[in-house]
């Protein structure tokens, strides 16, 4: 390699003035060097089992483990994504719909060991092709999953290796379904030996009717009598019989089962084998018909036995191969779960980026159902990894790291490009002359490089060795040094990593973090996309979700409607879910009750006033529905997924148009109504309907505050449309 002279010099001086047992090294960057072009460790189910192997070394070894998902999708509907009004229960319903519905094709993991010697880690990245391809001959429908065409086409934009997947995948079982396997698999175990007594002991009488019949059983019962015979002259075995014809060659093999001598019979049919197993019950108390099955098909043998105890020990002998058999598929089966348990049970430092869905993944597809609540889902999750951390929770809530971040995106790619600029630039010519670093050493099977930049974006692999990488710098800039720490050490447990360990974040926009050591929420101080800013603080109890109102109404002509009723500054908020739903919100929480109340009844009214009131534009066509954000988190928390939002809501059986919400003081009316019913007042249950619906309607006007429209000018224009269409009436009539 040439170097110019000076720039030699100045390059030696420095390494001599830094020394070599930095832990930062100032790289002299020069476009001359070579990158090394071996490429990360793919692994398919060809290579699995070795490799497997192998990361169980790396992992055992390792300080954290940083791994990367890449999925089929993302969401199920447009209503089904991340909004600034998903409140974090909600949030995690979306999580949950989408990692149950969208399969994972590919599992990057990638260990990362700090070698002392050489003052560097040693990152081992895996990417791993998955699919979930059904290996066990079990009844049932096989795996579904839905693909998201904007993902899809991303895969195939990154060279995703579509053949590779589908054909190659590692398969793999969730503990729960490992469980129903075995299960299943020793409940027919248990049927086939009960299958094998019932043989033994109660086969059928077949009346031999044909003479066809009557001369194969006695061929069979001289066959199986001469080889018995052979048996017992010479106990040593390797008899044959006298025939030596092809055709007996063929239908008859001596062979030893369970260490026993045995006929494999070949070529008979059904009705055959049961004149077979009625010559063995009459005539032969020593012998015994079995069906075995292996390798996916089934052999008939006839065994010598040599008393009942044997027999008994045989029988016994069977059921466990039987057992040991379908474990053993079953292990198999298991695949790919077998990463996830090496990575739960060896307790390592997880670490991941924006990665709850991930965790998401990981959870639905190898342990099992996802809990219905986000709480159930912290608190399990934690007892499989105890230890997790997301990088891009250190980035957006550091100080240090945000300003290296200058404040700018955190996305993975820029992250890695600005805090690693001499790794992900694999010539190392990105004019970062002299960057301060954290070395990273890769090495795949017996290939080590300190120069490698091989892999490429958004594959897994290689993605969670960016993740690694980005934490390991984060992690010195933090001031963790490395050079004082101990390989038996556990890295979660380091001081200045302690505000970030086991924190999840369950919405972006309004800052929920999840602790998942104790299942608390935290509220971050900075959010890094500011979504804030858009929309005044958002109060879910001051929202309800409107769907199913007419296409062409805008947010502003929304917001006009109820503010003629409710006054000027009664709504802070007009927020699209899709072109079918909006969220509104009120500034204050009595007006989400006052707005459902006068909704229903001028729904229920339907009279010549309420056609003409200010809301009559929000409710044509009898298909608006609204209620309170509750309802939205039902609708949620449906498997079901429609495109649109209103007919998502009838697909999950919403019948009704309204939903109320009651204020704590009707509540209290209501519990002492029903006292006094219980106390005799019965009149009270006889009121009208309509005078019900008046009260309410009665209660709203009343309970309107000064901020809006005052009671009597809702009445005089109430009153004035009614006028008003009383002469058209007349007119009309004229």
């Amino acid at each position: 390699m040439k170097q110019w002279p000076l720039l030699r010099s100045l390059s030696e001086s420095l390494t001599r003035t830094l020394a070599p047992h930095s832990l930062y090294t100032l790289r002299f960057l020069s476009s001359a060097t070579a990158s090394p072009t071996f490429a990360l460790k793919n692994v398919t189910k060809s290579n699995f089992e070795s490799s497997l192997a192998d990361l169980r070394r790396h992992v055992r070894d390792a300080d954290f483990v940083a791994i990367d998902l890449e999925m089929t999708g993302v969401t199920s509907a447009p209503w089904r994504e991340s909004f600034e009004f998903d409140r974090f229960d909600v949030q995690y319903l979306k999580v949950k719909d989408s990692a149950e519905k969208f399969a994972v094709v590919q599992f990057g993991v990638c260990p990362f060991r700090w070698d002392s010697s050489r003052h560097c880690f040693v990152a081992h990245p895996h990417n791993f092709y998955v699919f979930p391809r059904q290996e066990l001959p079990v009844d049932g429908p096989s795996y579904e999953f839905l693909c998201q065409t904007t993902s899809i086409d991303f895969l195939a934009k990154y060279q995703f290796d579509f053949n590779a997947c589908i054909y190659e995948g590692v398969s793999y079982l969730s503990r729960e379904q490992e469980n129903e396997m075995l299960r299943c698999l020793n409940s027919e175990c248990d049927d086939e030996m009960s299958r094998l007594w019932r043989n033994m002991k109660e086969v059928r009488d077949m009346p031999l009717v044909s003479v066809a019949d009557v001369l194969f059983s006695e061929r069979m019962k001289n066959r199986f009598n001469e080889w018995r015979k052979e048996l017992l002259q010479d106990r040593k075995g390797g008899s044959q019989f006298l025939e030596t014809s092809n055709d007996m060659k063929q239908q008859f093999q001596t062979i030893f089962f369970k260490m026993r001598p045995a006929l494999l019979l070949n070529g008979f049919t059904a009705h055959q084998l049961r004149l077979i197993q009625l010559v063995i019950k009459k005539h032969f108390k020593d012998l015994v018909y079995i069906r075995s099955s292996g390798d996916g098909s089934y052999s008939e043998l006839i065994v010598y036995i040599d008393s009942d105890n044997d027999k008994n020990l045989f029988m016994k002998e069977v059921k466990d191969g039987l057992r040991r058999e379908a474990e053993m598929k079953i292990k198999t089966a298991v695949g790919f779960r077998h990463v996830i348990d090496l990575l739960s049970s060896e307790q390592k430092l997880i670490v991941g980026h924006n990665c709850l869905l991930d965790i998401a993944h990981i959870y639905n597809k190898f342990f099992g159902s996802l809990p219905l609540t986000a709480e159930d889902f912290v608190s399990s999750i934690h007892k499989y990894f105890p230890y997790m951390i997301d990088t891009k929770i250190l980035l957006n809530t550091n100080n240090v790291l945000k300003h290296l971040m200058k404040n700018g995106s955190t996305s993975l790619s820029k992250a890695f490009a600005s805090l690693c600029p001499q790794i992900a630039s694999s010539s190392k010519n990105s004019g970062l002359a002299f960057q301060p670093c954290v070395e990273v050493e890769v090495q795949v099977d017996d290939m080590r490089s300190s120069n490698w930049n091989s892999g490429a974006k958004h594959e897994a692999g290689y993605d969670a060795f960016m993740t690694g990488c980005v934490f390991a710098q984060a992690c010195s800039n933090l001031g963790i040094d490395f050079k004082k720490h101990s390989s038996s050490a556990n890295l979660a447990h380091n001081e200045k990593l302690q505000k970030h360990v086991n924190h999840l974040y369950f919405s972006w926009v309004n800052g929920d973090i999840i602790d998942l050591s104790t299942g608390n929420r935290i509220v971050a101080t900075t959010v890094h996309y500011n979504l804030k800013r858009r929309y005044p603080k958002i109060l879910f109890s001051n929202i309800v979700i409107v769907w199913g109102f007419p296409s062409q109404l805008s947010s502003k002509k929304i917001r006009e409607c109820i503010s003629k009723v409710f006054g000027p500054i009664s709504v802070t908020t007009i927020y699209h879910l899709d072109e079918t739903a909006v969220f509104v919100q009120f500034s204050k929480p009595e007006l989400v009750a006052d707005f459902l109340v006068l909704k229903e009844t001028l729904e229920t009214i339907q009279d010549p006033i309420s056609v003409l009131h200010p809301l009559s534009e929000l409710l044509e066509g009898g298909n608006t529905c609204a209620a309170s954000y509750e309802t939205y988190k039902e609708i949620c928390s449906s498997p079901i997924s429609k495109v649109m939002f209103a007919d998502q809501a009838k697909a999950v059986g919403i019948k009704w148009k309204t939903k109320l919400v009651e204020s704590k003081e009707k509540v209290k009316t209501q519990e002492d109504e029903s006292f006094s019913k219980e106390n005799g007042a019965a009149d009270a249950a006889s009121d009208s309907a309509d005078k019900s619906k008046t009260r309410k309607i009665e209660d709203v006007i009343d309970n309107l505050s000064d901020d809006r429209i005052s009671s009597s000018e809702i009445i005089d224009s109430l009153y004035a449309a009614q006028t008003k269409l009383s002469k058209h009436i007349r007119t009309t009539n004229l």
